[in-house]
């Protein structure tokens, strides 16, 4: 058998660098899509999540709006998601409130691993409503 000539072994590995300079950058694309859509689906969960412990602190008698807003904004900073914006209805909780609902709405522009690649125009939010624990009815 002959042993391969080291001008056909140069043309493989050239063939191989071409092929790769070709595949690689779909590689790295595929892997960077992937890594930010992971992210966004962990900030569309903890937006869901952080709506309903919002609601929930909302429910406890003698919370307030601003208490709502804390929590939600503490639980939206322990994954470091930014730009979150908090609406409580209503404005004010107070003995006569039967239901609280809470809304929460943030942007993936500045919350995804890699800013600015993918989706950067997305909204995402979440709606939660309780019914108030020791609400009485003003007819009782």
């Amino acid at each position: 058998m002959l042993a391969p000539t080291r001008f056909a072994t140069q043309r493989r590995r050239a063939a191989a660098t071409v092929e790769f300079a070709l595949v690689a950058p779909l590689l790295f694309l595929t892997f960077f899509a992937a890594v930010e859509f992971s992210r966004a689906n962990m900030v569309r969960h903890t937006v869901d999540i952080a709506a309903y412990e919002g609601a929930r602190q909302g429910i406890i008698p003698g919370a307030t709006a601003d208490d709502v807003r804390n929590r939600v904004n503490q639980i939206m900073a322990q994954l470091a998601i930014r730009n979150t914006t908090v609406t409580v209805t209503p404005a004010t909780i107070d003995r006569n409130t039967d239901r609280v609902t809470v809304n929460v709405v943030t942007p993936m522009q500045g919350n995804g691993f890699i800013t600015g690649l993918f989706m950067n125009s997305a909204q995402l939010s979440a709606e939660s409503t309780l019914c108030r624990e020791g609400f009485t009815s003003p007819s009782s």
